[in-house]
């Protein structure tokens, strides 16, 4: 089978809720990372075969197949193509399988992917109130055959943080632990320069707003979510927060016809789907399932990054894999940089690929929780 190849990465920096990037329009957020990809690589932008964004909630701003209008948005050709992937907080990574898997076909050649997320202007409940249910406190009441199946329990993401806390006995204050741990990862790397590759400025923000100086005793003082869920408050949830991200993807013939160098190579992809009542324990399974039809164990990684929807969710994988911490998401996680949605995926990878190259790894796993009990994996191999 052919190979997809990882030419290029990049990103907006993270927008705080209400922040920074907060007043720009959806579209024109994907654009600015397309409009930077195509600037940034030698290919004509009307060689492009199509354009593959991840994006949740897609109404709003976001409405419209988001794909194909920032790329128009960006001033980038008509005759380019483009479609919007939700496969929830997994959607950019997904766009990202999606895009290997027509190189590896041999249907395409150069595919540009990314995700873009304005939560300050789509809040994560909006698609609720539009009524289209996000496994978010969601009852799924209208569907009888639901309800024949899984009963009333509820498909909230809390009440899995929290039965996954509990199942796995980590204790509020072990989640506080881990996200102030996070958050001085995320300032670490800020203050080293380790984004200023990766992120291309925008509206004056050049680096992420997200991350902030906190304490154990800021953490501990915060209330709890909701009454059912005594451990689970903001400290140890990820963020909502504004930002785009872009990847090239290309096959060999196009690394030749255009004189590219790889950066990394798609190793693997994958995808699988778990108790959509547990809702985000997918990435434990989805890893073990992973590595076994690539052939590899978790000694032959040399870095990970899983998103931090919850500290739960990231401590419970690291419990049930051995995995080190201290190999996995080493520059902070979503807990410090936020978690925007559709562009998550993209934003990991584009952070991941960064690091291997700066430590002279080998190879990167990324996994992430999805709505519905669903988990991406992609193990990238570092060539340059």
């Amino acid at each position: 089978m052919a190979n997809a190849y990882i030419v290029d990465a990049l990103r907006s920096p993270t927008g705080r809720r209400k922040g920074g990037l907060s007043h720009i329009h959806a579209i024109d957020l994907a654009a600015h990372s397309l409009k930077a990809l195509v600037e940034r690589n030698a290919i004509p932008a009307a060689d492009y075969d199509d354009v593959i964004f991840g994006c949740v909630d897609t109404i709003g701003s976001q409405a419209g197949n988001i794909a194909r209008t920032s790329w128009l948005a960006a001033g980038l050709p008509l005759n380019v193509p483009g479609t919007t992937v939700d496969r929830q907080c997994g959607s950019s990574q997904q766009a990202i399988h999606f895009a290997a898997q027509a190189v590896m076909s041999g249907t395409q050649d150069v595919i540009a992917v990314g995700g873009v997320q304005t939560m300050t202007q789509i809040p994560i409940s909006s698609a609720m109130l539009a009524g289209q249910p996000l496994g978010f406190s969601t009852p799924f009441a209208e569907s009888e055959l639901w309800h024949k199946r899984f009963g009333d329990a509820p498909v909230d993401q809390f009440y899995a943080a929290q039965r996954i806390a509990d199942n796995w006995q980590i204790s509020r204050e072990m989640m506080e632990s881990f996200s102030l741990e996070s958050h001085n990862r995320a300032l670490t790397a800020i203050k080293e320069g380790y984004f200023e590759r990766e992120i291309v400025p925008l509206a004056g923000v050049t680096q992420d707003e997200t991350p902030r100086v906190s304490s154990l005793e800021k953490m501990a003082s915060l209330e709890p979510v909701g009454d059912a869920y005594p451990s689970i408050t903001a400290a140890v949830s990820s963020q909502t927060c504004d930002a785009s991200a872009a990847m090239l993807i290309v096959s060999e013939q196009a690394l030749a016809k255009y004189q590219l160098k790889p950066r990394a190579r798609i190793h693997h992809l994958s995808v699988l789907g778990d108790d959509p009542i547990w809702h985000l324990t997918a990435p434990i399974a989805a890893t073990k399932a992973a590595l076994q039809k690539a052939g590899m164990t978790l000694d032959d990684i040399d870095l990970v990054e899983i998103n931090e929807a919850f500290a739960s969710v990231a401590m419970a994988w690291l419990k049930e894999t051995g995995y080190s911490h201290d190999k996995t998401n080493v520059n902070g996680g979503a807990i410090a940089l936020g978690h925007p949605l559709g562009a998550t995926g993209v934003r990991l990878m584009t952070g991941l690929l960064h690091e291997l190259e700066r430590r002279g790894g080998r190879f990167g796993l990324q996994t992430m929780c999805e709505g519905g009990g669903l988990a991406n994996v992609t193990i990238i191999e570092r060539l340059s």
